[in-house]
């Protein structure tokens, strides 16, 4: 019988190829580390900060258990509405292959307005003929039993500067009354205005995130699929989210939505960027990712469901004019705040007080 002999294989160091090892092995070492901060100047004294987020996979969409609690008694969404079929038929795969940076927070009144002084942009609800949508000081009720009245009017002269809330617009705020065109141009600005500083990291821009960065930045790293990001119980949500509350309308004594969650959060509309502190943000850091404001996204809805990768109107001329936004507001029922909820908005230039925006720093997404 032959003894058992192994052939040693001693591979041959070339320095061709030593060098791409250590080429991967520098690429590797340069990677920021999840949760790394940066901060973009906007001059004034007024900066932005963004968190890194590496690269994963988590599940896009919802379980049909989720759809039936969002339409439940506690989610308090509508049964039969169209919304929860918007976000897919169920949960999938979905990989973001590249690293990118994300606003710590949506963008705040006093960063908006930075961009405004600097740049003398004019956003579409005060350009001549323009108008948003705010909040009617004369609703007095739903009454539901007659007629279905919302709180909501489209109003001229109203703006991002005063979004009709009934007492000044802090620069703590996040920027509403903004359109999908006003957030591209302030991406545009700052953009130049840290390149032309020389802190713009090679091959990267400020943009709106896509539908699937938002998402995977909502989830805060679960690979499950969770209700929110905290996990699937809203009661954990106290002292996390701005969200339809117990709270009371200035100078009024009734609440206002019709379901809500069941503790006051302090404020009748909106909150402060961050105003929760550590408790307001998920596993990455970003803070106020469910309720707060709806957040738009670079794509274009499509009805089905979101993307993994940047989704278009029209893929050859890459154009958008319903973009999608994500994450719910401060007036929506607990049911509307989930990572998974997805909305079309009307169009490029329409606005609204429930709507705002959050950077993204990453590669650039083509586009119109």
């Amino acid at each position: 019988m032959k003894p058992n002999r192994r052939l040693l294989f001693i591979p041959t160091i070339t320095a061709a190829s030593c060098s791409l090892f250590l080429s991967i092995v520098a690429l590797h070492a340069a990677e920021p580390a999840k949760g790394e901060a940066k901060r973009a100047d906007l001059g004034g004294g007024v900066t932005l900060e963004v968190i890194f987020i590496p690269p994963g996979e988590f599940m896009m969409g919802s379980t049909p258990e989720e759809k039936q609690w969002a339409t439940g008694i506690e989610g308090g969404a509508q049964p039969g509405t169209t919304r929860e079929s918007f976000e897919g038929e169920q949960p999938r795969l979905t990989r973001v292959k590249n690293g990118f940076w994300m606003g710590r927070t949506e963008v705040s009144v006093g960063q908006f307005r930075r961009f405004v002084e600097e740049s003398g942009y004019v956003t579409d609800a005060e350009k001549p003929g323009g108008e948003t949508q705010v909040f009617d000081p004369e609703w007095d009720g739903y009454h539901v039993t007659t007629k279905v009245v919302h709180p909501w009017k489209s109003m001229a002269g109203k703006s991002w500067r005063d979004p009709n809330w009934g007492f000044p617009n802090k620069d703590v705020f996040p920027v509403v009354c903004v359109s999908y065109n006003d957030m591209k141009a302030f991406c545009q600005w700052l953009t130049q205005q840290e390149s032309k500083a020389g802190r713009l990291p090679d091959g990267l821009e400020y943009r709106l995130p896509t539908e699937a960065e938002w998402e995977h930045g909502c989830r805060g790293g679960s690979k499950e699929s969770r209700y929110f990001w905290w996990g699937n119980e809203i009661e954990e949500g106290e002292g996390r989210l701005n969200i339809s509350s117990m709270d009371v309308l200035p100078g009024r004594t009734k609440a206002w939505p019709l379901a809500k969650v069941p503790w006051s959060d302090g404020f009748p509309f909106i909150s402060p960027v961050n105003h929760y502190g550590e408790k307001g943000r998920n596993g990455f850091g970003l803070a106020d990712m469910c309720g707060g404001v709806w957040e738009f996204v670079i794509d274009h809805f499509d009805p089905k469901g979101g993307h993994e990768e940047v989704y278009y109107e029209n893929a050859a001329q890459r154009t958008v004019s319903r973009p999608v936004c994500r994450g719910g507001n401060y007036f929506d029922v607990p049911g509307n705040a989930r990572c998974a909820v997805r909305l079309g908005i009307r169009s490029v230039t329409y606005s609204d007080s429930r709507d705002g925006f959050r950077i993204c720093l990453g590669r650039p997404v083509p586009g119109k």
